[in-house]
């Protein structure tokens, strides 16, 4: 990332215009044109520097649900699993760890007691058990990058 990208990725983070063109006024705020902008984003999410670049919603404000999940994957059957976990539409991102609960994903549900039922049937069709670990305290983790 140079000083440019830097410089997105932390305007970005302080949000997003509501505009008929928020690219446009983003860029303008960055010194750059719409089209360097979207070319930059784009760059950075084809170099797996974003992971991903669009809105966070709060299911709980919106009168759903959301909880962090693990799952003890054998490795064998790793990319089997992940394939049916990530198939739910309700699954958020999924990601694997170096634990022994290996494969963890956050859920986030339209309704409250959806999250129970596609726990179930995470298990019922991997044979694996889910650990929930909802949410207790929601802590936000601003990141600046020196530019």
């Amino acid at each position: 990332m140079d000083t440019i990208d830097k410089r997105i990725v932390n305007r970005l983070q302080q949000g997003f215009p509501i505009c008929e063109s928020p690219y446009r006024r983003v860029a303008e705020e960055l010194g750059l044109t719409e089209e360097c902008l979207l070319a930059r984003l784009r760059a950075l999410l084809a170099d797996g520097v974003l992971s991903r670049f669009g809105p966070m919603y709060h299911a709980e404000q919106m009168g759903g649900a959301l909880t962090l999940a693990a799952i003890k994957v054998p490795e064998e059957r790793f990319d089997e699993v992940t394939e049916i976990v990530n198939a739910f539409p309700e699954v958020a991102h999924n990601y694997a760890r170096n634990h022994a609960l290996n494969m963890w994903f956050v859920l986030a549900t339209e309704q409250p007691q959806q999250v129970a039922s596609v726990i179930a049937e995470i298990e019922r069709l991997t044979g694996l058990t889910v650990y929930k670990m909802p949410k207790i305290n929601e802590y936000y983790v601003g990141l600046q990058l020196e530019a």
